[in-house]
């Protein structure tokens, strides 16, 4: 059988950066966007939304709309390396090859603070909602269930993945299409004292620039996922612009969706200082607009898309980053193994199940404190890769488009830094110790292993 001459053009550029080319390309620009689609969720805004309504004195929308713009510049900087660096390890292998490797092994160190607690924070917040629901069902069980099932399907192969990321995103959106029917046809109806305004995306009376951009810090974190799209650059066969085309339109999507659901939700509920409890108040507001049936249907689609559709796109993407490592003898070499039969990492994906499980026993009570440690890996990763953009292009490459190797980089790098800033101290305490694991781990890798340095071109 002939092989596809763009595949065999993107086997040549891994071949080029000193690898071999070990995963299965099958996965389309389609895929790719559907991917990042059910890493960010949808429908995330039902979980968050009584805290960004409030923090943002109710213009939920505008705080989402910045936030997407903002989340843009990071887009594009992935973009741009993805291009550059068609290879599996995202953020770890851009600043690696785009600064060096000290530099590359840090950023991949932040970015594991994301990826390998994010499916433990989904499989324990899912569990949870599960748990409260039918309370007969220890929250043990749950987790066992939900870890169990995404490690299989990740196990048998990405295109299998690929398969049940279709009808997963296909179900969320079928939710949220039932959910924004049934809003407009109770504003429409003037349910709750509802009626259009534009309040939700700006109100003059209650704007402050300071208050919405703290509201922002909170939903920026619900594109966080985009970037994942990135470590299955080896697997793509769409070219080496899928990846970054792919980036940036499922970025665009999920945010039009954010913007549509929340302002929908805001006419429905006009006063933000009157939720009994923000945690669930995007679900009061559902049985509002369409009584308790859709009430029940946003929590069990919440619930769902979170331990099963993220947490399984999340496991994917991390085991890809350990691969990615570990082949360049940064982390121990067995979580390079590749499946014989599926083409997949195994051994890094049977490994992030059993720390998802150890993790979840563990934060099992501290549910904030493992979001915490997971916003402060992901953003700090982000700076890196702006830097990145800058420095190999710029510096190394000398390129004259300073438009978008100079000022978009930093554009971005201003605005992750702003989010960043605005963590909460305990995010900055546990990400500090993390980073300070890594500086001593790096330490002695160069002084043990000192074959493990790659020839990177410059």
């Amino acid at each position: 059988m002939a092989v596809p001459e763009k595949s065999t053009s993107n086997n040549a550029q891994v071949s080029s950066t000193g690898y071999k080319q070990e995963l299965k390309r099958s996965l389309t620009f389609w895929d790719l966007l559907i991917y990042g689609l059910v890493f960010m969720v949808p429908i995330a805004p039902f979980g968050i939304y009584g805290s960004v309504a409030q923090g943002s004195n109710g213009m939920v929308a505008l705080a989402y709309l910045i936030g997407m713009v903002g989340m843009i510049f990071t887009a594009l900087s992935y973009a741009r390396m993805s291009e550059a660096f068609p290879i599996a390890g995202s953020v770890y292998s851009y600043a690696q090859r785009g600064i060096n490797e000290s530099v590359g092994f840090i950023a991949g160190w932040l970015i594991l603070l994301d990826y390998i607690f994010v499916p433990a924070l989904l499989y324990l917040v899912s569990a949870a909602a599960l748990h409260d629901i039918v309370p007969e069902i220890p929250l043990l069980v749950w987790l066992v269930i939900f870890i169990g099932i995404n490690t299989v399907v990740n196990v048998v192969g990405i295109e299998f993945t690929a398969k049940a990321n279709k009808i997963i995103v296909v179900l969320e959106l079928i939710v949220l299409a039932v959910f924004v029917v049934t809003g407009i046809v109770a504003i429409v109806q003037g349910v709750n004292g509802a009626e259009f305004t534009f309040k939700p995306l700006y109100d003059a009376d209650n704007f402050s620039m300071s208050v919405v951009m703290g509201a922002v810090s909170i939903a920026v974190l619900s594109f966080l996922g985009f970037d994942a799209i990135s470590t299955l650059a080896e697997e793509s066969k769409g070219g080496s612009k899928a990846v970054g085309r792919a980036i940036i339109f499922s970025l665009l999507v999920v945010g039009l969706l954010f913007i549509i659901q929340t302002w929908v939700a805001a006419l429905i509920w006009p006063d933000y200082t009157t939720f009994e409890n923000a945690d669930v108040a995007f679900y009061q507001i559902a049985e509002i607009a369409g009584g308790t049936w859709l009430k029940w249907t946003t929590i069990l689609a919440t619930a769902l898309a979170w331990g099963i559709a993220d947490a399984l796109v999340a496991q994917a993407a991390i085991s890809r980053i350990l691969y990615s490592m570990a082949r360049d003898r940064k982390l121990p070499k067995f979580l390079s193994k590749i499946h014989p039969k599926f083409k997949t990492p195994y051994a890094s994906t049977l490994v992030v199940a059993v720390i998802s499980l150890i993790v979840t026993a563990f934060f099992s009570s501290k549910i904030n404190s493992l979001a915490s440690v997971v916003n402060f890996g992901a953003l700090s990763a982000f700076l890196f890769l702006h830097a990145s953009v800058v420095i190999y292009f710029i510096k190394k490459q000398k390129s004259k488009d300073y438009v978008r190797h100079l000022v978009l980089p930093l554009i971005g790098f201003a605005v992750i830094g702003y989010v960043w800033i605005n963590l909460d101290p305990l995010s900055k305490k546990l990400g500090f110790i993390w980073l300070a694991i890594g500086i001593v781990y790096l330490i002695l890798l160069k002084v043990f292993k000192k074959d493990t340095s790659l020839d990177l071109e410059e």
